[in-house]
């Protein structure tokens, strides 16, 4: 695993990358979720190495290690999805390009094909849903929507989280948050609140999709990824024992799941 920036006419970007084991099968591109980084899929990114994938994953524009400006107008979904698609093209070598995209990552990610399928081999959506969050998960982000400008973003988090600097994994989660631009925090926010169901657009772009997702789930109903694999004739598989994050849950059962995916698109396996 190599920290590295993705450097591209769009903007420089934080990422993690790999070197795959063997004769390589490809490229795999991986966006996180809301409030997420690249350090999501640590667990995930040895695996997909091992199996012969060059894995990145990668910091959007305003999170984490990816500097953004701080106002919300500076993160429409149109130009996340071409930052998307230029980190892909600056990482394409001719061999297939396969984006992920996790929860939030999902609805940017679609977005990104949706814009033209090149130079994308395949889509996974992991633990992300048609469109809007379910009922059960929108108060919350309204909630930090509207305390970020009244407390800020260190306001927030104490609000949240009263000693987030206990353990190890705390401290990162603090700094993580810190260091993301409350304008992308607000506008990804007011995504997941209002992205509309787009899955007849994503079908119509013939790019094969495959959706994945734990046995349950706390921002979209499990049910409600089952029918939009359906209505996208998509490839569907369940986690065992995973919920919202089955990269940090079950990352070995998530590669699995994945490469068995991919292969199907390698022309030497």
């Amino acid at each position: 695993m190599i920290p590295r920036r993705i450097r591209t006419p769009r903007g420089t970007f934080a990422a993690l990358d790999t070197v795959p084991t063997g004769e390589p099968a490809g490229t795999v591109l991986l966006l996180p979720g809301f409030n997420g980084s690249k350090e999501d899929f640590i667990v995930l990114l040895g695996p997909l190495a091992a199996a012969g994938y060059r894995a990145v994953a990668v910091d959007g524009r305003g999170q984490h290690e990816s500097p953004g400006p701080g106002h919300p107008r500076h993160y429409p979904l149109g130009a996340l999805a071409e930052d998307v698609r230029s980190q892909a093209e600056a990482l394409a070598d001719g061999g297939p390009v396969h984006l992920l995209g996790h929860s939030m990552g999902g609805l940017i990610a679609r977005a990104a094909v949706l814009r033209g399928s090149d130079p994308f081999t395949s889509l996974t959506l992991l633990s992300s849903g048609p469109g809007r969050l379910g009922p059960s998960s929108r108060w919350k982000v309204r909630i930090l929507r509207a305390g970020i400008p009244a407390l800020g973003q260190r306001g927030m988090w104490r609000l949240w989280h009263p000693r987030p600097e206990e353990s190890e994994v705390g401290a990162f989660m603090f700094r993580r948050w810190m260091l993301s631009s409350p304008g992308q925090l607000r506008a990804t926010g007011r995504l997941l609140l209002r992205e509309p169901d787009r899955v007849a657009e994503l079908a119509a772009t013939g790019v094969p999709v495959h959706v994945v997702s734990g046995e349950r789930d706390g921002a979209w109903p499990v049910a409600w990824m089952d029918e939009m694999a359906a209505r996208l004739r998509a490839h569907r598989s369940v986690i065992p024992g995973a919920e919202h994050s089955p990269n940090v849950e079950r990352p070995r059962a998530t590669a699995d799941v994945l490469v068995d995916f991919w292969s199907r698109f390698t022309p030497h396996r």
